[in-house]
């Protein structure tokens, strides 16, 4: 096997398009990382917010001026004005569609997902340095592309591209198989905590990459993913 890195940081984001949360460890089962993308915000429409508009998705402008943390099968939510409410407060859609605007609810997950391509989501500390280099008048975050894990590497460029179709394991037993690359929309360079919007972000990746940073993977044995791990592909 090849040692490609460290699990540097791990990211879960309870409700789909709003902030997520950094952990130390993340359990992760068949669907992917437990806890991720369990809730989304729905519309009159029954559309889910998100940063673009597709046949199931919605744009909704303030998603990210709210984060969510998982909480033993609940999630609690932090509103623009620093109340904490819990998924099932009886005020909790009213105060959502006052923050956006329009007639919104939370709803948990049933039968469609509310993950995207897939359900594990990679970039590399390299892909990063690499769109530094190419914006360096940017702020480059990892919280702007909203991973499950970045990997620590020491390779250039947008190394994570190359193992499409390969298996990543890790120290402590959870093994993933890349399955796709990660499509990126506007949402990348979207204002978020202190991040400002910078279109030149999304415009970069889509003329060097066609508009892909990143990799999906699909979980192949499950089990716990913990901070500082080192990875290897098979």
């Amino acid at each position: 096997m090849q040692s490609i890195g460290v699990a540097s940081s791990l990211w879960r984001y309870p409700v789909k398009s709003l902030l997520g949360e950094t952990i130390d460890a993340l359990a992760f089962d068949e669907r992917g990382v437990e806890g991720d993308r369990i809730f989304a915000v729905r519309n009159g429409a029954g559309k889910f917010g998100s940063g673009k508009n597709t046949r199931r998705f919605a744009r909704m402008e303030g998603l990210l001026t709210m984060s969510a943390r998982w909480d033993a099968g609940s999630v609690l939510l932090r509103l623009p004005d620093g109340r904490v409410m819990s998924n099932d407060h009886p005020d909790l859609n009213q105060a959502l569609s006052s923050v956006l605007g329009q007639e919104v609810e939370l709803v948990r997950e049933a039968a469609v997902s509310h993950l995207d391509a897939g359900p594990v989501h990679l970039i590399s500390t390299s892909a990063l340095h690499w769109l530094r280099g190419l914006l360096p008048e940017s702020l480059i975050d990892e919280r702007r592309f909203r991973p499950n894990i970045l990997l620590s590497t020491s390779g250039v460029g947008v190394v994570e591209h190359d193992w499409l179709g390969k298996t990543l394991s890790f120290s402590g037993g959870l093994r993933l198989h890349i399955s796709g690359l990660t499509e990126r929309c506007v949402m990348t360079g979207m204002r978020q905590s202190d991040l400002p919007d910078d279109l030149m972000i999304t415009r970069a990746i889509g003329e060097h990459t066609q508009f892909n940073f990143g990799v999906y993977a699909q979980v192949m044995e499950p089990g716990i993913l913990r901070q500082g791990e080192h990875a290897f592909l098979e």
